[in-house]
Parts: structure tokens; C-alpha cells; sequence
């Protein structure tokens, strides 16, 4: 009987899991056990096997595709060829880091999308909107089932996610990555609401780059490397560095690379800088931006979302506001920009926010995505030398470490830290005067944040400037010279590094 009430404590028992693609073990002989009721945490190094492990739970890999056995509810599942839906049906719900919504629809009609209650041959509209504003106030989303998805900022656009898998009775709720793009208040948010559905039973697998969520919010922790488990244990077992040695298989001194750097003359400089919406000639997205950025030098900007940070750096690079008034200065010469193109002829080059809808080609291989803004590089009288841009590509993904097979493969397989790493791996190659990095380090583990960190700092060493906008204050502090504080679309204070702090950026952020 103690035998029965011990498996019954667990609503999902994964039992030696091995997964192989071709060339590469991405799971062996994994073992995960999740308790009903909890939070459960699930973290490891980009290409550590999470996303694998969460694809065969929610059928994405289908049984025969995979050795080892998976227990739910006391059950053993056995999906057919990707059956996300026949997971569904058993209530196994997962929410992905990139969200899958409908903009033009309303929260109701994306919660109940494909599922539409029909009366006398239509859709029930009053029942449709009815069910969903239970489902969002039973869990506090404080979401109208009426607003249209468009007009939601992020924060609840992930909520209305949550709100779909929650429609269809989900008992086990995999969030991956669900904080990558929220703002502090929106986390606070989601944290409560992970707590209400643990107090309504929901069991939670919670996976995530950031360590203090872990601390705040889960009750169990299992930390995966290399395609396998390395321990499972209670959170409150754990601190900050034993968590990352046992992700990255040694201990790790220092988060930051220490600063050597030397900053020289002012290579790039931007005056008084105003720009309108692409979308509205009336709206004012920037207003009199004033910086400069030395050679050798990283500059860090910081700023709530929606403070123009990405409107500045896509501006300047020629692909998102109109510019009505300033100048912009890049070597001692005013120049104009109108395209990306004419940013790169410049010597400049831009790691875009959203690295699936800008940075890649998801279909085409990793070598073929890094070779796509330097075929100068490779080729001459309408050839194209293939033995030195797989040369140079392999050696660009070898530094960064992005971990697959070979760099035949296409992008779409790699988990979404490797992607980032391609995007960064094709902007280093073209060896700009001045590199942008627009978060460069979301959603990516604290192993590859560090390499990212060291290469930063060698192109700097080198002569490069680098603007650096990140969502995260640890990252501004750690890593800039000097930090720009932008809010509502103007630039506020600039700070020395030696001066800054996380009071005194979110200060300036706040108080426009």
C-alpha cells in the first residue's frame, strides 16, 4: 500500500529516455520524476537536452522515435506521430518562449481557436467569451476576453497562453522560457499566477535561464548537461554557483570577464537624433537622442520595455523610423542611412531582438546563415570558394560553441540559445567598425552568456565599438563603460560605469 501512495505522489516518471538525431545523442538514459502540485524547475546549458525531453512529453517526437518509458498519471503514454493534440487531450500543456497567437484576435477567440462551441450550425459567440472570462478569472489573469490580442503588451499575451492551455483541462503545465521578453512587473505577475494554479492543483515543469527565478518560485530542481540528468534535489538545497557549476561541469569564478579595456576617439556619434513610426507619420517614437560611443569601447543602454531601445538601434541601422531631424556622425563624416545595406557598407552591423523573425533563415543551414552577410568574403567572378566559406563558418560556430552535428544542419533543429549564437556568429564575421547587440544574451544559459562576454571584450580590445542594449541590470553593469538610460523614446543621463547602479538606472527609467 506505502508502494502504491509513493508512485501515486508522482504525475510523471520519464524512465531511462534516449533520444538520438543523426550524429548527435541529445538524450541517454535520462530518468525525471515530477510530484503532483509542484513547481518544478528544469535547467541546463543550451543543447543540454531540455527542449528534447519536453518535445517527447508533449508528443512532438513520437513513441518509436525514442527508447525509455514515459509514466503519466500513472499511465504509460505512447504518442503517435507528432500528436501534440492527443497530449492536450491528456491534459499535457506546453507554452513556448515564442508565442503562438492569432493578433488580429481577441483573447477569447485564441483560447478557444479550433475549439469553438457551435450552436445550430455557428459559432456561439456569447458562450465562446463566456468560457474564456471564467477560465481568466478563475486563475486571476486579469485579462478581458474581449481585448484583442494586438493591444496586449507581451506580459499578457503570455497569459492569454497560459489561459489556452488552461482551456483544455491542462494538469501539467510546461512554461519554457516564459520570462524571457516581460518586463520585472509582468514576472511579478506570472509568479503570482503560477501560485494560483498551484493552489488549484496545476502541476508546473518551470524551464529558465535566470537563477533567481528558480529561488523564487520552484520547489524542486533538476539540472540536466549533456544530454543527461545530473541530480535532482529540492531547491532550497541549492545557491546560485552550485547550480552553474553542476550546468556547466565546472565551477565558474566570475559571471563577468574582467575589464582590460582601453577606449580611444569617438568613432560614432548621434546628435539631437528625432524619428516618426514606419506605421504612423504623426507618432514621435524618438526625441532629441544625444550620444557618443568611442572606439574600444562597449556602451551599454538600458531602459524599460517600450522605452525606445530597439526603435533607436533600428533606426540608426536604417530599418524601422523615418528621421526628421539630427545627425549622425561615423568616423568624422555625416553619413545617412535608408537600409541595412547601407549600414553594413558603413562598416556597421546589428544583432536584432527577435533573432527568428529577423535574424535567420529558419529553413536554410547553420553555414548558409552565418555565409549570408559575407559572401564578399567568399567569393569572386560570380564563384563563390566553398572550402573557405565552410572554413570560415565552422571556425565562426566553433567559437561560439554552437552545439550541433555540423554546420549542414538547419537552423529550425537548434534549440533557441545555438540560434542566438548563430545570428551573433554571422554579424561577427563581417568584422564591423561599430556592432550592435540588441539582448544579445536572452534566452541563452550562463556558460554561453560568458563566451558571448569574452568575444565582446575581444572585439573591443581590437578597436570596435559596441552598443549593447539588455534587459537585464546585471548584464548593463557588468559589462559597459558607460550606460545610456532611455525613456520614452529620448535619451535620459548617461552614466560611468564606476557610478552606475541598478537604483539609479531604474531611477532615470522611471522618471521620465
Amino acid at each position: 500500500m506505502s508502494e502504491v501512495k509513493k508512485q501515486n505522489d508522482y504525475i510523471l516518471e520519464m524512465k531511462n529516455v534516449t533520444k538520438q538525431f543523426p550524429g548527435v545523442t541529445a538524450l541517454e538514459n535520462v530518468s525525471f520524476k515530477v510530484r503532483r502540485g509542484e513547481i518544478h524547475g528544469l535547467c541546463g546549458e543550451n543543447g543540454a537536452g531540455k527542449s528534447t525531453l519536453m518535445k517527447i512529453l508533449s508528443g512532438y517526437h513520437p513513441f518509436g522515435s525514442y527508447s525509455g518509458t514515459v509514466i503519466y498519471d500513472g499511465e504509460e503514454i505512447r504518442f503517435k506521430s507528432k500528436a501534440i493534440g492527443e497530449a492536450i487531450s491528456k491534459g499535457i500543456a506546453i507554452v513556448y518562449q515564442e508565442l503562438a497567437l492569432v493578433p488580429c484576435m481577441t483573447a477569447g477567440e485564441n483560447i478557444y481557436l479550433g475549439r469553438e462551441p457551435v450552436g445550430n450550425g455557428n459559432i456561439n459567440w456569447h458562450q465562446l467569451y463566456s468560457n474564456a472570462n471564467k477560465i481568466l478569472n478563475k486563475y486571476k489573469l486579469n485579462i478581458k476576453s474581449t481585448d484583442k490580442v494586438s493591444d496586449l503588451a507581451v506580459g499578457k499575451q503570455q497569459m492569454v497562453e497560459i489561459a489556452k492551455a488552461l482551456s483544455e483541462n491542462a494538469r501539467l503545465l510546461i512554461l519554457d522560457e516564459p520570462t524571457s521578453a516581460l518586463t520585472e512587473l509582468e514576472i511579478d505577475k506570472l509568479m503570482e499566477i503560477l501560485e494560483t494554479l498551484k493552489e488549484h492543483g496545476v502541476t508546473c515543469i518551470y524551464i529558465s535561464h535566470k537563477m533567481d527565478e528558480f529561488f523564487r518560485i520552484t520547489d524542486t530542481l533538476t539540472i540536466m548537461r549533456d544530454g543527461k540528468v545530473i541530480e535532482t534535489q529540492p531547491t532550497k538545497g541549492y545557491n546560485n554557483d552550485k547550480i552553474v557549476s553542476q550546468m556547466v561541469g565546472r565551477e565558474m569564478t566570475e559571471r563577468f570577464p574582467v575589464n582590460t579595456r582601453k577606449s580611444g576617439n569617438i568613432l560614432f556619434e548621434v546628435r539631437h537624433l528625432t524619428a516618426k513610426s514606419p506605421f504612423d507619420s504623426k507618432k514621435e517614437i524618438l526625441s532629441n537622442v544625444t550620444f557618443n560611443v568611442c572606439k574600444g569601447e562597449i556602451f551599454g543602454i538600458a531602459g524599460l520595455m517600450g522605452s525606445g531601445r530597439t526603435e533607436l538601434v533600428t533606426t540608426l541601422f536604417g530599418e524601422h523610423g523615418t528621421i526628421t531631424d539630427g545627425d549622425i556622425i561615423l568616423d568624422g563624416e555625416q553619413i545617412e542611412i535608408h537600409s541595412a545595406r547601407d549600414a553594413m557598407t558603413k562598416g556597421m552591423s546589428l544583432v536584432p531582438e527577435d533573432r527568428k523573425k529577423q535574424g535567420l533563415i529558419l529553413l536554410q543551414s547553420i553555414k548558409d546563415n552565418i555565409a549570408l552577410a559575407n559572401m564578399d568574403k567568399f567569393s569572386s567572378f560570380m564563384n563563390i570558394n566553398k572550402h573557405k566559406e565552410y572554413a570560415e563558418c565552422h571556425r565562426f560556430s566553433q567559437n561560439l560553441k554552437v552545439k550541433a552535428p555540423s554546420i549542414n544542419v538547419s537552423v529550425h533543429s537548434l534549440s533557441g540559445g545555438n540560434q542566438q549564437k548563430v545570428v551573433i556568429s554571422k554579424w561577427m564575421m563581417t568584422q564591423p567598425k561599430l556592432l550592435i547587440l540588441d539582448d544579445p544574451t536572452r534566452g541563452i544559459d550562463v556558460g554561453a552568456k560568458y563566451e558571448i562576454y569574452k568575444l565582446m571584450n575581444e572585439l573591443a580590445g581590437q578597436g570596435v565599438a559596441i552598443i549593447m542594449i539588455s534587459s537585464e541590470l546585471e548584464e548593463v553593469l557588468g559589462m559597459s563603460d558607460r550606460v545610456m538610460v532611455m525613456c520614452e523614446g529620448s535619451s535620459s543621463e548617461i552614466l560611468d560605469i564606476k557610478n552606475a547602479t541598478q537604483e539609479k538606472i531604474m531611477k532615470l527609467a522611471t522618471g521620465c
